[in-house]
């Protein structure tokens, strides 16, 4: 029996929210999606900006167990799209067993990837100059915003996606993976990238993106050496919040299309 359920998975910085548009692209299509919050951010991103205490206590442990929680509930194993931090969530569930096939899309990378492009220091430079920022939610000002998120964007669109999607985002669990390569075991973002059981995965990189930039996907993707399919797909013109960027219908299709013909 084909997937009907579709799991979306946000990354940092945002909340469900801004699957609003993919929400209701895919339900006309027919498909049953759920876009789970992280465990503390049910709320709107009004009151996350007002009091980010859920974003302090959240953890990335938490939201795979939450995540994985949501999943298992289904009668079958859904498709799972994550969008930067939630593309790394995907390749974690994945991993675990959940999902029929996964997009990870300009996907914060897993454990290993080592690659640091420029812009990507530049893009999260607001969290990463203190480690004092390790103990707190940082949020980000437009002119950031704009550079990491929405680079190709004229001002009033980023503007409008910055009031509308834009929280703080967890100091402690940006540090922690970028400590990951550097601190013995295995950290909160690992994955076994010889793991023969795990779904089809399709990586999707936007050319334009500054703080998951193309570099980052392909050094990401090959790092797995399983027999299972992994692939990679690059969009021209396209910067990180691709899923809210002009266009962005025909990539929610491209992107379906391809995971319900590699779904397991």
């Amino acid at each position: 029996m084909p997937a009907d359920t579709i799991v979306l998975v946000h990354g940092f910085w945002v909340t469900p929210r801004s699957w609003e548009h993919w929400i209701s692209h895919y339900e006309a299509r027919g498909f049953r999606v759920l876009a789970p919050a992280y465990p503390g951010f049910e709320v709107e991103v009004e009151a996350l900006n007002a009091d980010p205490g859920p974003i302090l206590k959240v953890t990335v442990p938490a939201i795979i167990e939450h995540l994985e929680s949501v999943i298992r509930e289904l009668d079958q194993p859904p498709i799972i799209i994550g969008h930067s931090a939630g593309g790394a969530f995907t390749q974690i569930l994945l991993d675990h067993g959940c999902g029929a096939a996964g997009v990870a899309m300009n996907s914060a990378p897993t454990e290993g990837v080592k690659v640091v492009p420029l812009s990507q220091v530049k893009s999260t430079f607001p969290v990463l100059k203190s480690p004092a920022n390790r103990h707190k939610a940082i949020p980000l000002s437009f002119d950031e915003w704009k550079y990491a998120f929405t680079n190709t964007f004229d001002d009033d669109e980023a503007r409008a996606l910055y009031e509308r999607y834009a929280i703080p985002a967890n100091g402690g669990i940006l540090w922690g993976s970028v400590l990951a390569n550097f601190q013995p075991g295995h950290q909160d973002t690992w994955v076994d990238y010889r793991n023969d059981a795990r779904a089809p995965l399709l990586f999707v990189s936007g050319s334009e993106d500054h703080i998951m930039p193309p570099e980052v996907q392909r050094s990401n993707a090959k790092h797995y050496k399983s027999n299972t399919i992994t692939e990679i797909r690059e969009y021209d013109g396209y910067a990180h919040l691709l899923p809210a960027q002009k266009g962005w219908e025909r990539i929610a299709d491209e992107v379906l299309d391809w995971a319900v013909q590699h779904a397991s």
